[in-house]
């Protein structure tokens, strides 16, 4: 089964109503051989809060070295984004193999009358996966209530009730103690509830748990929770103590509330602990694993100057405690500008009381078919006493209006709905893929890649044999990409998938680069946010634009970044330039040779290497680099107009960075792809680039099964969330290098892939740097030990491809080879 054929199957069940209880979905997993069975569960419900808090115990339990799944809703750009297990999506074929066991049986239930809805589906299909790769426990996001949700079927090892505010009325009760109580019903049989609830939802939950950990502020509290305030723009600390234990971190969810959800999660995944002889939650555990929890949405910072925050605040409750935190900014912003969209069952009036006073308001329509006319929202804040009210119809085209309005001090906030903040959030995330199309085997792959349907992959391949432009848009947004460029004389595929509204789709857009030209001129001022997706297709294809150079390297060609590992235990020269004296030697025949950066590495990262201290690691690498650090290549290389040599720490720990950024470092190279989350603030502070690299462990697992649905665009997709992270700090894309990790949880022919496609890591808007340099991956084409041959091929191959930075061993070989690739695209710079 094609994913657009399994995609639209369980898109299309959402035209079943949802209905309560579990006996659907208990049906539905008794027909696949209750799958889920073996895996323990954690269920979080709440009013609001409970993604948040799934996400803090998820990452917690990893942290303790668990295998985890977590399920949540809703997504953002894709379904696939509910189910995940150790932080990746379900890949496509395992949805496609789920669909395809289960429709015969979904398809004889709907001829009764009684068809598993898209909820219950999705629920059977996380459980289902959470079996399959065998996870050590799941959290699962309770949908509504906790008595009759579909997540009830399971019987929960540890669970929690994060905050009950009067929503969804007409199903699970009408007044506060009888939602707290249809929402109890999650409490587990051998375990105390956990619940940051209070007054008569508290009492409510004890009364039916009877047992209970209660998380608050009060010297009361079984879990105390105290909210110390921002540390920076996007993290704040936080304070947890209770009887027996205390933590205090930073997370980087802001907001008072988000203290209480890292409290709960910190009593559930103790719990889980507890149940365990092979995981330990203590204190240390829960302070890293709480610090890595983002979660997209929540009061996300996107940037500063002018500062921008999206926030899936979608009733009263919530709004409230968005506004306590925009007060926590109070004095670092001029004027308050609110691109706002809700769905039209919420209690607007009531959201927009509970929101400061904006000055601006941009009022928009999210692209649902439940989402509140413009006009409404629009009515409700000029009621509410905002200033200058205006109205989008889409929230990405309403963004825009509202940065372009903005002053570099003011703030703008985007709210009233998750579906809302991922329209918006696709401003940082959408990525235009290049794609390289020399024939017509590679115009078929890259048109079944974006689940085109066989009619018009075989209709089309003949056209897309030029330029080419993969993306992922709104499905409005696609019917008019695909009018203007037909009118144009280009062409455009759209997936498969049936027009959900609510989905975004794939878009593969064919013409010439003089089309695509005036396609862009064609969108600027256009609803919909095309006017946006002008740009990005300038930027993708270098269209008319004036980058902004900083004179680093890589920005008029491919530079090359020689390795020196001052390591007992490298893969390839293990040992030989440990000794200070051997290093400097080595590194200034590197630059004799013509080498552009020296990427000093202490620590092994080769397959079974072990960890050494953050101590030994400094006395290891800052010697070295200061030693090198002045070494100048117009001294020692016939280069003409060779620059200073840069020098570029590799390393995953954020104190070796900083000290070896005192120590004359230049560029910081972290291979764990910013594992720790204080790598991006010591890049940002020191304004300095830094290498984000796709890595699934570091150091490399030996076996370990990994898929791809496709190697290239799944790296691409995961690397733009670790991009975000570092741009969220306060650096530019042009300082943020991606490396897509070849060899790092790829198998060989995965890793030759990702050379053979450098070009697209591009759609990052990112430089890109390969690192092949006698890697186990030449094995695949009976290379001998040695490898240099093959790495020498493997360079010219990257730079011919758009590399900006190639890592390498053998600098004397490789600066030939990206010289040789410069010297066939403009001999002329190397004539006397």
């Amino acid at each position: 089964m094609d994913y657009h054929e399994a995609a639209n199957f369980v898109f299309d069940l959402r035209r079943f109503r949802p209905k309560p209880g579990t006996e659907s979905t208990a049906d539905l997993l008794a027909h696949l051989g209750d799958p889920h069975e073996g895996v323990e569960y954690v269920q979080v419900a709440g009013s609001n809060g409970k993604g948040s808090t799934a996400r803090m115990t998820e990452r917690v339990l990893r942290e303790a070295g668990l295998s985890v799944g977590i399920y949540t809703s809703p997504h953002f750009d894709d379904v696939r984004e509910r189910v995940q297990v150790d932080g990746r999506k379900i890949s496509k074929q395992a949805l496609s193999e789920y669909v395809e066991a289960v429709r015969p049986y979904v398809n004889d239930r709907a001829a009764d009358g009684e068809a598993p809805t898209f909820f219950e589906v999705m629920t059977g299909l996380a459980l289902w996966y959470f079996g399959r790769e065998d996870v050590d426990v799941a959290v699962l996001e309770v949908g509504i209530g906790g008595r009759l949700d579909a997540t009830s079927v399971v019987d929960p090892v540890a669970s929690a009730v994060t905050s009950v505010t009067l929503e969804h009325t007409g199903i699970i009760g009408e007044t506060i103690e009888e939602i707290a109580h249809d929402k109890a019903h999650v409490a587990p049989e051998d375990n105390p509830i956990v619940t940051a609830t209070t007054g008569e939802a508290f009492d409510t939950i004890r009364a039916y748990a009877r047992d209970t950990v209660r998380v608050g502020e009060d010297s009361d509290a079984d879990v105390r929770v105290s909210y110390d305030g921002r540390t920076n723009h996007t993290e704040a600390a936080v304070s947890l103590a209770a009887d027996d234990w205390r933590v205090e971190t930073s997370i980087p969810l802001l907001g008072e509330y988000q203290a209480r959800n890292a409290g709960v999660a910190a009593a559930l995944a103790r719990q889980v602990a507890e149940e365990r002889e092979d995981a330990e939650v203590d204190e240390s555990t829960l302070a890293r694993g709480l610090r890595k929890a983002d979660w997209p949405g929540r009061f996300e910072v996107m940037g500063t100057g002018p500062l921008v925050a999206l926030d899936g605040a979608h009733n009263p409750g919530a709004c409230e405690a968005l506004a306590e935190t925009v007060a926590e900014f109070e004095g670092d912003y001029d004027d308050l500008h609110l691109v706002f969209g809700a769905m039209h069952d919420k209690d607007l009036r009531g959201m927009a009381d509970a929101l400061p006073t904006p000055d601006r308001v941009v009022a928009c329509q999210p692209n649902l078919d439940r989402a509140e006319d413009e006009a409404v929202v629009g009515q409700v804040f000029e009621e509410s006493g905002a200033g200058e009210v205006v109205t989008r119809n889409a929230v990405e085209g309403a963004l825009e209006n509202a940065l372009e309005s903005a002053s570099e001090g003011d703030f703008v906030l985007v709210a009233g709905s998750l579906f809302a903040v991922a329209e918006a959030r696709s401003r940082w995330t959408r990525a235009e893929i290049p794609k390289r199309i020399s024939n017509l085997s590679e115009a078929r792959e890259a048109l079944e890649g974006s689940h085109v349907t066989d009619p018009g992959v075989w209709r089309m391949r003949g056209k897309a044999v030029h330029r080419v432009l993969k993306s992922r848009v709104q499905t409005r947004q696609a019917r008019y990409l695909k009018e203007e460029m037909l009118s144009l004389g280009g062409e455009c595929a759209l997936s498969g998938l049936n027009e959900q509204d609510e989905e975004n789709i794939d878009v593969v857009l064919m013409g010439t680069l003089a089309q695509f030209k005036r396609l862009a001129e064609k969108l600027d001022g256009q609803p919909y946010g095309l006017s946006v997706f002008a740009d990005e297709v300038r930027e993708s294809l270098d269209i008319q634009q004036d980058p902004d150079l900083r004179g680093y390297p890589w920005e008029d060609g491919t530079a090359v970044m020689g390795v020196l590992n001052v390591t007992p235990d490298s893969f390839h020269d293990g040992g030989e330039f440990e000794a200070e004296e051997a290093a400097v030697t080595h590194a200034e025949e590197m630059v004799e040779a013509g080498v552009d950066i020296i990427d000093v590495g202490g620590e092994s990262t080769r397959p079974g290497a072990d960890e050494i201290s953050i101590e030994e690691e400094i006395s290891r690498v800052v010697p070295v680099i200061e030693a090198i650090s002045d070494l100048d290549a117009s001294d020692e290389s016939d280069a003409p107009n060779a620059p200073d040599i840069l020098v570029s720490i590799d390393t995953r720990k954020a104190e070796v960075a900083e000290a070896a950024l005192e120590a004359g470092a230049d560029i910081l190279n972290d291979v764990s792809g910013l594992e720790d989350p204080e790598m991006r603030f010591v890049a940002a502070d020191y304004d300095v680039p830094i290498v984000v690299m796709h890595s699934i462990d570091a150091p490399v697992v030996p076996d370990r099964d990994v898929h791809y649905d496709d190697v290239v665009e799944d790296v691409i997709d995961e690397l733009e969330e670790r991009v975000l992270l570092a741009e969220k700090a306060g650096l530019d894309r042009e300082q943020i290098i991606v490396d897509p990790g070849l060899g790092f949880g790829k198998q060989a022919s995965e890793s030759f892939e990702l050379l053979g496609r450098t070009d697209e890591f591009h759609a990052l808007g990112c430089p890109v740097l390969i690192g092949h340099s006698h890697k186990s991956m030449f094995g695949l084409i009976g290379e001998d030990d040695d490898r240099t041959a093959a790495t020498v091929a493997g360079t010219t191959l990257a730079a011919e491809r758009g590399a900006d930075i190639v890592r390498v061993h053998d600098v004397p070989e490789n600066v030939a080879a990206v010289r040789a690739v410069e010297a066939a695209d403009d001999a002329e710079q190397f004539e006397e």
